[in-house]
């Protein structure tokens, strides 16, 4: 499904990057294997996991070239995209995988904590996409596929930068496809239920939290592979700003905020009448304080 085309994957190094990587290959794509092979929480430098990837790709007859730059900043990203053009000529998707966790409860959350899963999951996606925009505009193609989470669209618990993040990632993704639609540009986002190193720092604590984990443990980063080959395609010429799940077996489609109920007063509000009638009109319509395994509680098939 991809002959001919080129692909960057960013945090290719392992789990669900790895997969989309080994899939891209083998569909036809030139691949980007990007990763800095640094740990769960960005420290450290290791070029070990993108050249096994790298050599995966080509022992099974594919073509990859490996990235160590960051994508936490505009020079490393512009490199990524320049690492793919000089390689092979040219670009036609990007996949924005690479993500790191510090997850504390936000009382405690330090300033560092925020800025550093910040800088690499929103402001990573940003500036890989921001680099490759100019080649996709030029050549009247391309297509990005960003990876959000359920942590941001439902919620998490110790997890407000990560949450904050991938809550972003998805007007960013949706700005993209509007802003760039008329160059034959598409983006779109995937929610990935699957286990991988990322994942496994999840502090387990309660019996609830040890039944999710075992229910992630099922779930492997392989899933998630041909949901975003399948983006990268030709074949979603018509697929652009959507959010997509993947739970094992599963593929859903997320909704988008949209008004849901409303009330109206002649001659405005008070306060006090917001209280006595806006309010308990609206009530019904709340959402609760969900958290992703609130929404998520049967076992994908």
């Amino acid at each position: 499904m991809l002959d001919g085309k080129v692909v960057v994957v960013t945090g290719a190094g392992g789990g669900i990057g790895r997969d989309i990587a080994l899939m891209a290959g083998a569909n036809g794509a030139r691949v980007v294997v990007n990763d800095i092979g640094a740990g769960l929480d960005g420290s450290g430098q290791d070029d070990g996991p993108a050249a096994r990837v790298v050599a995966e790709i080509k022992a099974a007859g594919g073509e990859a070239v490996a990235s160590l730059d960051s994508v936490a900043d505009a020079e490393g990203a512009q490199r990524i995209v320049q690492a793919a053009l000089d390689a092979f000529g040219r670009l036609d998707g990007i996949v924005n995988n690479a993500g790191i966790l510090r997850d504390t409860f936000f009382h405690k959350m330090t300033e560092e904590e925020w800025d550093r899963v910040v800088k690499v999951h929103l402001y990573g996606s940003f500036h890989v996409s921001r680099a490759a925009a100019p080649v996709f505009k030029q050549q009247q193609s391309g297509s990005l596929v960003h990876m959000t989470s359920t942590s941001g669209l439902i919620g998490n618990l110790a997890q407000a930068n990560y949450s904050a993040a991938k809550l972003g990632i998805v007007g960013l993704s949706k700005s993209i496809a509007l802003d760039m639609q008329r160059f034959g540009v598409r983006s779109n986002c995937i929610a990935p239920f699957a286990w991988s190193r990322m994942i496994s720092s999840i502090k387990v604590d309660s019996p609830e939290q040890e039944a999710r984990v075992a229910r992630l443990q099922q779930m492997t980063p392989a899933k998630i592979a041909p949901l975003a080959v399948y983006l990268l395609s030709e074949r979603a010429a018509s697929v652009s700003g959507q959010i997509f799940c993947v739970r094992n077996n599963e593929i859903l489609v997320f909704s988008q905020p949209r008004p849901v109920r409303s009330v109206q007063r002649e001659g405005g509000w008070t306060p006090e009448q917001i209280a006595e009638h806006a309010m308990p009109a609206l009530a019904a319509s709340f959402h609760g304080l969900d958290v992703s395994s609130d929404v998520f509680t049967w076992d994908p098939a």
